[in-house]
């Protein structure tokens, strides 16, 4: 479930008070902007607008205090409703005399069958974040990014590093040769517009990239890239860098606009999953109330039943609006867990393959030195030399060079995993396409029998191995069952292999996991007829019953 909504949480160190007027005055500014009259915002409920209303509601007593604003426009009868929300908290104790901050921007359609508009990063955000000074955790949260010199590095991996983030920090790097000053102007700040008041934003010089690759050894950024640190890295663990998605200068340089998106997208999932501060936990739901207005008793009566009907209106919808969000996020939860229950089921079956090796291992030094070949088997093994590609649109180029692979699906899915790739799609990949290789040509040679899941088991496979816990022939009923998902894994290849040019290419690869993408490499064994296996498809997870 991809979120919709904006939701911006910062704290800043101004007191409440000071806090709520910086907010109001914002507030009124952007009501301003938008051509509404925010005279009379004093009262408890104000009409701004003929379609647009404003409400406000403050409380204060010995569990702190906190006021909070709500706009809801409605331009027409189908446009649906858009409803922002703006709440100042004064902390608790733990929060050391900082207020917290929450603005959050939704759309409730006018259909139950329709679906809510995506919010896009609302003007309010950058005047509130200079005002409030706002910060996430150790870090400043500004409306632009801000340049990190090789002085700074030790101050920004303290606040990657920092416990009580809650944003992603997004750093980007300068090409060599180019002025930081126009890659960042003309670039950069193109491709951050949407993650205002979603992250902590930089652009490292390039003294200070070679200084913060140096210290983050597995988590570094390059020339031109970006790269989005997560809350809760560990510098000092390899494995950990795949939380971080990395996007190429390629990526950028393709099309902004589409990258800029694509680049949002992780840090606003962040925002709308994230639980909230204990102190904004602590705010009571918002009751509207209908706004009374002078009149006989009758027209009074029917001004409230008029009222009070449409707000149960808007409450149906909202309350239609949160259901399939928790049914969109039990889909996730099952998702989840069907995916650790996959990789419980890799970790033990490479636990058991990696007992027998050294199993094997031991045997075989036992039996070198009853033979007085000591030295020989306490010698290291040199493990062989494998250039890895650097991306996956060199990945597709090499592949030509692996006479037992045909690739033919669609390469421009395949070049977008670039935007978001770890280094270990890239390994796992392209262990997988020699083995592949490797496993065809040993069919051609009639010395390989079975399937590639079982060639993986056997001994054959040990001179291009490749874990069995990452091949599945086929998929589950329920896929094979469906007549869309079925069609979705209806792939290309020759005629030759099929008269329709496409088979049902179910055997596949599972490349990664752990996020939404979780690459999918599918392919088809025409070892027996072409001695080829055709490679249909390289990219994002395709649909199933949990997506």
């Amino acid at each position: 479930m991809e979120p919709r909504g904006y939701r911006m949480v910062v704290s800043t160190e101004l007191n409440y008070v000071k806090a709520c007027g910086i907010a109001e005055r914002q507030l009124i500014e952007w009501i301003r902007g938008k051509g509404y009259d925010p005279s009379g915002v004093d009262g408890e409920r104000t009409e701004i607008a003929p379609h647009a209303t404003l409400t406000r509601d403050s409380e204060s007593g010995r569990k702190g205090a906190y006021s909070r604003w709500r706009m809801r426009e409605t331009p027409t009868k189908v446009s649906g409703t858009w409803q922002s929300t703006l709440i100042v908290r004064s902390g608790l104790e733990d929060d050391a005399g900082r207020a917290w901050v929450q603005l959050d921007i939704e759309h409730q359609p006018a259909g139950d069958d329709d679906l809510p508009k995506r919010a896009n990063t609302p003007n309010i955000v950058r005047s509130l974040l200079d005002a409030l000074e706002a910060r996430d955790g150790l870090a400043d949260v500004a409306a632009a990014p801000a340049f990190v010199e090789a002085d700074d590095v030790d101050d920004v991996i303290e606040e990657l590093c920092d416990s009580s983030r809650r944003m992603p920090v997004v750093i980007a790097t300068v090409p060599y040769g180019k002025d930081a000053d126009d890659w960042s102007r003309s670039v950069v700040e193109p491709l951050f517009r949407f993650l205002h008041g979603l992250a902590v934003l930089y652009v490292l010089t390039p003294e200070a990239q070679t200084k913060l690759n140096t210290e983050l050894e597995y988590h570094p950024v390059f020339g031109g890239g970006v790269r989005t640190y997560l809350p809760g890295i560990d510098p000092a663990w390899k494995p950990d860098a795949q939380r971080h998605p990395v996007m190429a200068r390629r990526t950028i340089e393709g099309d902004l606009r589409r990258a800029a998106s694509i680049l949002a997208a992780l840090p606003q999932r962040l925002a709308s999953r994230q639980p909230l501060p204990a102190a904004l936990l602590g705010i009571p739901r918002q009751r509207t109330r209908p706004r009374t207005t002078d009149g006989t008793d009758l027209v009074q009566l029917r001004s409230d039943n008029a009222a009070l009907i449409a707000l149960l209106d808007e409450a149906e919808h909202a309350e239609a609006i949160r259901a399939k969000e928790i049914d969109d996020l039990y889909a996730e939860l099952t998702k989840a867990e069907q995916g650790s229950d996959e990789l419980r089921g890799e970790n033990e079956e490479m636990y058991e393959k990696v007992q027998e090796s050294r199993r094997l291992i031991r045997f075989l030094r036992e039996q070198l030195q009853e033979a007085d070949q000591f030295a020989v088997a306490h010698t290291p093994a040199a493990p062989p030399e494998i250039s890895y590609p650097k991306t996956f649109s060199e990945l597709l180029e090499r592949m030509a060079t692996l006479s037992a692979i045909s690739f033919t699906g669609n390469r421009k899915t395949t070049r977008s995993l670039d935007s978001q790739s770890v280094d270990n799609w890239l390994y796992v990949a392209w262990d997988g396409l020699l083995a592949l290789n490797d496993f065809a040509r040993a069919s051609g040679d009639g010395t390989a029998s079975g399937d590639f899941r079982s060639w993986c088991k056997s001994d054959a496979s040990s001179a291009v191995p490749f874990p069995a816990a990452k091949v599945a022939m086929r998929e589950s009923d329920t896929v094979a069952r469906s007549a869309k998902l079925r069609a979705e894994r209806m792939l290309p290849v020759p005629k030759a292999a099929h008269p329709e040019g496409r088979v049902f290419m179910q055997a596949h690869l599972k490349i990664g996991g752990g996020n939404t993408i979780a690459p999918r490499l599918h392919f088809f064994d025409d070892c027996s007829r072409s001695g080829k296996v055709y490679i249909g498809y390289l990219g994002p997870h395709l649909q199933n019953t949990l997506t």
